[in-house]
């Protein structure tokens, strides 16, 4: 049935018997009898959830927290290919070398997607409340009922809009402090590669002083880097580095 054509009471009892943890209930005064345990256990593999719209709409609500609080990422109704593409966004934005840099970087996608999500999950509450409290105030001038609907989905649902709002909050802290925590991984790393190829130049400076450059290999010295760029460190370093070289080759 249409929630929209209930009566304000029924609305309510279905509301609260909705947000009413199951945990919660008062047991049945009934004995069961075992083939009617079957059949309930067998109704319970069967069933896939709500099915209309209103009753998506109200399960969705439960899905706030766990999609907002890191339970999981992906919601039901979220684009799988769309997230893909978020993450790789940000893995070709941040270039992480190394497995911290990579957790933090794969943290930063996830905190933005939740993000992302929060005025989508807020339009939800409202059209969900709309719904549910359509038949109210049918007297007044439809700007003024209109006002007043969205002021009684509000109060009716206050708690969970607050609960988007202090996920917000903490998402954002969250993402804050990963972007401050991948920064200083990566400003170190950048640091020491930084020192090493430096290393790495000053022993292939001596290697040309010395007419063994042509046989000098970066990897069997302890160093990955491509021997194109130790070279351009190594003029940088001693801008001449070849001319003497060269003079006495000539010769």
């Amino acid at each position: 049935m249409d929630l929209a054509v209930l009566p304000l009471p029924r609305l309510i009892e279905r509301r609260r018997a909705f947000y009413e943890p199951v945990l919660f209930q008062e047991p049945t005064t009934h004995m069961s009898s075992a083939a009617q345990i079957n059949a309930n256990r067998a109704n319970a593999q069967l069933s896939t959830g709500p099915t209309s719209d209103t009753g998506k709409a109200k399960s969705s609500l439960n899905a706030v927290k766990t999609g907002l609080t890191g339970r999981t990422v992906l919601l039901p109704g979220d684009d799988a290919a769309a997230y893909e593409a978020h993450v790789a966004a940000f893995f070709e934005r941040h270039q992480p070398a190394t497995d911290e840099e990579r957790n933090l970087v794969q943290s930063l996608a996830d905190t933005e997607w939740r993000l992302l999500r929060i005025p989508s999950l807020e339009m939800g509450i409202y059209a969900v409340g709309r719904i549910e409290f359509a038949d109210l105030f049918p007297q007044e001038d439809p700007d003024v009922r209109k006002q007043l609907i969205e002021a009684k989905v509000f109060l009716a649902y206050q708690r969970q809009i607050n609960n988007l709002s202090i996920q917000e909050n903490r998402l954002r802290r969250q993402r804050e402090k990963d972007v401050a925590s991948l920064k200083q991984l990566q400003d170190n790393r950048k640091r020491e590669e930084r020192k090493r190829l430096s290393e790495a130049a000053q022993q292939y400076i001596a290697a040309v002083h010395d007419d063994r450059h042509t046989k000098w290999d970066p990897r069997q010295n302890g160093f990955e880097f491509p021997m194109a760029e130790i070279e351009l460190r190594a003029l940088d370093i001693e801008p001449d580095l070849f001319a003497e070289w060269a003079a006495d080759n000539a010769a």
